[in-house]
């Protein structure tokens, strides 16, 4: 394991000051998106929704890419490659914030402090209505994350965020702001320049590109006592590209600042270190999860370790964390004090 520390420590100090490769897939992913809608949408409008639809989830990809330093060592030259946000639904500081909190991966799915957690506390999904406890029951289905995961994610987003704006955050309000600048410059270019229509837009590229992303991240993490046993690695599929190759998630968790071209290599030197690593949460393809759970639940929504509720009468320190992506708040839950 030393060995592999080592190899990750020379990557990242051998990085060059400009990955070219990322570059040009930045400037190919949003030249693709002018000419599907200028050239195909008119003459092929099904097709061009479909393509849209792919380009936008490579989009939110190259999202995760910047916000972990690429392509450039230069912050704000990086996020200009992202700036125009043609998936619409996530500001990019919001995402690159809660993403970067995720990655503590001692925390990984604990729903109180892992902000990408799909787990809930017990005490948490005890006070959910029927409903919620329903929708949250078929999230956890593959088709169900594909279907509802978009939604859900987005909506219970959108009210925390604006609950917190209310309440005085000036962090998140300028993120925003900054996302509303580029949402006065992408819309009119959708409904004015290729004549979609935004109802249109949103039902078809920004859920269906969610949706691919959701193939994705539906099974990323897991909880295991072993923090490295809580991610994934998916060894093989089609969509390593339209993924940045994070179906190797457990390789990006353990070197995050190697850029996407890299990790493919990095795992094929030690495919047997990494496997070893992972305790066995290895899936060969996509195809192989969605056999096995297109309409069963892979995990259950009450996070195993998390599933007693907080006795009453005794004294608590809230622990104050983001909502997470199943779209409820984790607002202040109470933890327990240190033991006498």
């Amino acid at each position: 394991m030393a060995s592999m520390n080592t190899g990750m420590n020379k990557r990242r100090s051998s990085a060059p000051p400009i990955e070219w490769p990322t570059v040009l897939l930045a400037l190919s992913c949003y030249g693709a998106w002018f000419a599907i809608g200028f050239l195909l949408w008119p003459s092929h409008p099904l097709i061009a929704l479909i393509a849209l639809a792919l380009i936008l989830a490579l989009q939110s990809s190259l999202m995760h890419e910047v916000l972990h330093g690429h392509p450039t060592r230069n912050a704000r030259i990086n996020e200009a490659f992202v700036f125009l946000p043609i998936g619409l639904v996530w500001p990019f500081r919001r995402f690159k914030t809660i993403h970067l909190r995720h990655h503590a991966d001692e925390r990984l799915t604990d729903p109180l402090d892992d902000p990408e957690s799909y787990y809930k506390a017990l005490w948490m999904h005890e006070e959910l209505p029927p409903a919620m406890k329903f929708l949250l029951k078929l999230n956890n289905t593959m088709v169900g994350r594909l279907i509802l995961g978009p939604w859900l994610s987005s909506i219970g987003f959108f009210i925390d965020d604006a609950r917190q704006i209310a309440a005085g955050d000036k962090t998140i309000r300028n993120a925003w702001l900054l996302h509303a600048v580029g949402l006065v410059v992408v819309v009119p270019i959708v409904t004015l320049g290729f004549g979609i229509p935004l109802w249109l837009y949103i039902l078809v590229p920004v859920w269906l590109g969610q949706s691919l992303i959701s193939v994705r991240t539906y099974a990323e993490h897991q909880w295991s006592e072993h923090p490295e046993g809580r991610t994934i690695i998916v060894e093989r599929s089609p969509l390593s590209l339209l993924f940045l190759n994070n179906n190797l998630h457990l390789v990006h968790h353990k070197s995050p600042t190697v850029a996407w071209y890299r990790l493919p290599k990095m795992f094929r030197d030690r495919r047997e270190e990494w496997l070893r690593m992972n305790n066995g949460y290895i899936y060969p393809n996509y195809f192989a999860l969605i056999k096995s759970f297109a309409f069963k639940a892979k995990e259950p929504v009450v996070h195993p370790v998390l599933r007693r509720a907080p006795e009453p009468g005794r004294a608590f320190k809230p622990r104050v964390r983001a909502r997470n992506v199943s779209g409820l708040g984790t607002a202040p839950v109470p933890a327990e004090p240190p033991k006498e």
